[in-house]
């Protein structure tokens, strides 16, 4: 029997794919063709969901080909398919765990589909597809649900953060978490809450408060989810924007000279298009404000009834169900809270004691919770039991040199945030240790001999005081620090500004560009270039007479600076005369004067750019020796730690490596991490060759010619071969004279 043949209309009918395609293009013309196929559909669903574990391959074949065809055209057709959206989440949501993988697929994708082209909303997606993802068995089903979730809140929020919807979900998520603490479904909330953290679509404390009840859930894997994202998701945030904005940058130079080299074809043309459309995106994402990512840690309502809670809860619980490392990761949020928010948790000190020893499992990591936990307001005396415990357990000659150097590293990193938990004879005991055999312990005394060189000199002895905390100590410049006394908060470097600012009045005075009264001439224009608002008014020329008693009000008028500075003037030309009270009172003068400087005149940028430059000079000695430098930009860089940054275990273990000796493995690939990345010895022809393939250049005709066919250059050696005796002289003499003149260019210099 031969081949039938297929008409016209039933190839039409057969061909899903070139249906869609006129329909989109002319959906009035196809609207019978449409409807058509939209009553198959509905009668394969019928057949469907009278047994849907009994379909046949065709029939779900049928009805899957048909849900996509359907799914591309609804927009065309919307009052025809109004009930298609509804349908497809009914057979996904009652059926799910029954169909066929591809069928469950494409259902899912045909939702996302119709989502896109605003057939259905956003809301009515997820809250379809959230209940699924919760209660299926279905791995797969998992990883698409939870994949098409997350591009779906990502694409609602691309061009404008979607409140709506974002306040939606997060309610959902946080009824989730609170509504059974016991159940492991609360970890799909913490896996999307911690991915939209991390790509900074959701940044506000809603966020946090549904990690927050993640942390103090009652399922291990929730409470370490919860207590990962504190720890770590601020990390992963700044990773992903730094890889962001790591990509590979387009050589827009590059791609236009093999444009102009290269043939001309609209593919090129095109992609230089698009190449300098995304340098011009950059560039204005670039000159965008940087958004104000505040820290997970900061959004919190109530850190302190959050530590207490985590503390009571899974760590002095009796019952709780966590391993050693579950609860040390939960005590380092717990350190983080108290070290950051300067909490009150006393017993949580306590806590530590047990875990004080170098046979404990992950000493150093709760050596670093406990100086994560220290800081200024905690009372001394909780404090000080525990340092003595350490000295005690891993500082001693009996001791292993990592053991002592760990030990002496954790009390230093303890007293930098309450130097007060240490007592005098303590401090000299382990401050000997400086005089150890092993360069580890070494280090570690030096480290806490230095600290307490800055923060507490008088409890040293006078020869390991020092020159500089000598003498600060006679001049009255250093003193012991008081329980809960904080420092004044001032702007950094400001009396380096005052100092200059005068110095520069009294240049400008020695020649000549000040007026008698102090002026300048220029009295309209600031010194930095900033216009200043003149002032006409009758007052502003003299003196003004002030009794004694009267109270004295600061202008931000400038005005008032030359009185200041003939004032100062006076006083120096008095001070011979005067008796050490007139000195000091000068003196107190003088300092209140620097230190309102912020308050009398509002800095200009010129007068911050000054600023800063002052305290770069300030920082950076250079009649200094190289050694004592270095120390100096160490101890400048631990001051300018964030207090973010968390102190881990690495930390605390660093000076203990210089105690262990290393194989001759470990120095070679040290010595090679040393050198960086070397590539083999290349000529300097080579480098300047791959230097010219790297940016798409061409090689020289002398270099193409080495590479030419020997038998392509048979042509020429055999013409020179026949040239006469006058001709060889002709090409030497033009040779010649192309020389003197520097080549055919001409270019030789003059």
């Amino acid at each position: 029997m031969g081949k039938r043949k297929v008409g016209a209309l039933e190839k039409v009918d057969a061909d899903l794919p070139n249906l869609q395609y006129k329909i989109r293009r002319d959906p009035i013309s196809y609207k019978d063709d449409f409807l058509k196929q939209y009553s198959q559909y509905e009668s394969h669903r019928e057949i469907f969901l009278q047994a849907p574990s009994s379909a046949t391959d065709a029939g779900i074949v049928s009805l899957r080909d048909l849900i996509d065809f359907t799914s591309h055209v609804a927009d065309c057709f919307p009052e025809v398919t109004a009930k298609f959206p509804e349908e497809l989440i009914q057979i996904l949501t009652l059926h799910h765990h029954e169909l066929e993988s591809e069928l469950r697929e494409k259902i899912v994708g045909s939702l996302v589909l119709l989502r896109r082209k605003d057939v259905i909303d956003s809301s009515i997606l997820l809250h379809a597809l959230f209940p699924i993802l919760m209660s299926t068995p279905s791995k797969s089903l998992r990883t698409l649900l939870f994949q098409k979730i997350l591009s779906d809140l990502r694409t609602s929020n691309s061009k404008v953060t979607n409140h709506k919807l974002n306040r939606t979900i997060q309610t959902v998520l946080f009824n989730l978490v609170i509504s059974d603490r016991t159940s492991s479904k609360a970890l799909w909330a913490v896996k999307l809450t911690r991915e939209l953290w991390k790509r900074q679509i959701w940044t506000d404390s809603k966020a946090v408060e549904i990690m927050k009840e993640a942390s103090l859930a009652d399922n291990e894997k929730v409470i370490v989810g919860g207590t990962r994202f504190f720890l770590g998701g601020d990390k992963e945030r700044e990773e992903l924007e730094d890889e962001s904005s790591d990509e590979e940058a387009i050589d827009l130079g590059r791609m236009k000279h093999q444009i102009g080299i290269n043939k001309k074809t609209k593919k090129k043309a095109k992609a230089l298009e698009s190449a300098v459309a995304m340098v011009k995106r950059k560039e204005r994402k670039k000159k965008q404000p940087h958004p104000l990512n505040f820290s997970a840690f900061h959004l919190l309502h109530d850190p302190q009834g959050f530590a207490e809670t985590l503390f009571s809860k899974h760590l002095q619980n009796t019952k709780s169900k966590l391993n050693l490392e579950q609860k040390l990761l939960v005590l380092q949020l717990v350190s983080r809270l108290v070290g950051l928010h300067k909490l009150t948790v006393l017993s949580l000190y306590s806590y530590f004691i047990k875990y004080l020893t170098p046979r404990q499992p992950s000493v150093t990591s709760f050596l670093a919770s406990l100086a994560q936990a220290s800081h200024s307001l905690v009372p001394p005396d909780v404090l000080e039991p525990l340092v003595q415990k350490i000295a005690n357990e891993f500082v001693s000659e009996a001791a292993a040199a990592e053991v002592a150097s760990a030990g002496l590293n954790a009390i230093r990193e303890i007293c930098v945030r309450q130097p007060l938990a240490m007592n005098d004879t303590l401090l000299q005991d382990l401050v000997m240790y400086r005089k150890s055999k092993d360069k580890g312990v070494v280090m570690a005394a030096k480290g806490l001999l230095g600290l307490y060189r800055e923060v507490g000199a008088d409890m040293l002895k006078k020869r390991d005081r020092g020159k500089e905390a000598a003498m600060g100590l006679k001049a009255g410049d250093r003193r012991e620090r008081r329980f809960g006394e904080e420092e004044i908060g001032q702007i950094e470097g400001l009396e380096l500004l005052e100092k200059w600012k005068e110095e520069e009045r009294e240049r400008k005075r020695l020649a000549g560009e000040l007026r008698e009264d102090g002026a300048s001439e220029a009295s309209d224009e600031d010194p930095d270039g900033w216009e200043v608002e003149s002032n006409d008014s009758e007052d502003s020329g003299g003196w003004i007479n002030v009794e004694s008693d009267a109270e004295i009000e600061i202008s931000d008028s400038e005005n008032d600076a030359p009185a200041t500075k003939k004032i100062k003037l006076d006083n120096v030309a008095a001070s011979p005369g005067d008796d050490k009270e007139n000195g000091m009172d000068a003196a107190a003068e003088l300092e209140k004067r620097t230190s309102s400087l912020a308050m009398t005149r509002i800095l200009t940028p010129a007068d911050l750019a000054k600023l800063q430059e002052l305290r770069l000079e300030a920082s950076i000695n250079k009649a200094l020796p190289v050694s004592q430098r270095k120390r100096l930009a160490q101890a400048q860089a631990a001051q300018n730690r964030h207090a973010d940054d968390p102190l881990t275990a690495a930390e605390i273990e660093g000076l203990a490596a210089l105690s262990k000796k290393a194989s001759k493995a470990e120095k070679v690939a040290l010595a090679k991490d040393g050198k960086g990345d070397r590539a083999e010895h290349k000529s300097t022809q080579a480098l300047r060759r791959e230097k010219k393939e790297s940016q798409g250049k061409s090689t020289t005709n002398r270099e193409k010619a080495r590479k030419k066919n020997f038998m392509m250059t048979l042509g020429k050696a055999k013409g020179k071969q026949k040239k006469s005796l006058v001709e060889r002289g002709r090409v030497l003499k033009a040779h010649v004279e192309r020389a003197k003149r520097g080549g055919k260019r001409g270019n030789k210099g003059h």
